[in-house]
């Protein structure tokens, strides 16, 4: 599968990850959601346990007792784990091996946010030249569209 970079515009990045992260747990992947602080891990954390309306979002941080049975961990560094999806914000690092070994690799960055456009191209380039296949979509006009794969 490829890596999935999701140009968020218009949607708060929370409730893009709360989106795909219902959708990885219904179908039984277990996902480590990386970020490069921990005060945006802990942000996270506190609009994951508001969770969406109709349900509830399990997950944990990173570091806690029970790492090993969180559906979603939360972390600043690559988690030790058995992991189907992987989920990245702040630019955090992935790597070709990782897309590779995952169901589902998400990149999400804020088209709002320069420094994370130039972040993202960047880890499009090392990815891509690394051989992992990518796939960039955007939700520009309204609805995710996908916009380039390589």
């Amino acid at each position: 599968m490829p890596a999935l970079f999701y140009h968020v515009t218009r949607s708060a990045v929370d409730e893009v990850v709360a989106t795909l992260l219902t959708r990885a747990l219904a179908q039984g992947w277990r996902v480590e959601l990386r970020g490069r602080t921990g005060p945006a891990m802990d942000w996270l954390d506190e609009k994951l346990w508001l969770g969406p309306e109709e349900g509830f979002l399990p997950h944990g941080r990173a570091g806690g007792p029970h790492d090993d049975l969180q559906p979603a961990l939360l972390t600043t560094a690559r988690a030790a784990g058995d992991f189907a999806a992987l989920m990245t914000l702040e630019g955090a690092e992935v790597s070709a091996a990782e897309v590779a070994a995952r169901e589902r690799v998400w990149i999400l960055f804020d088209g709002r946010d320069p420094a994370a456009v130039q972040g993202a191209r960047a880890q499009w380039k090392a990815l891509t030249a690394a051989g992992a296949p990518a796939q960039y979509w955007s939700e520009e006009g309204g609805r995710w569209e996908k916009k380039a794969e390589s």
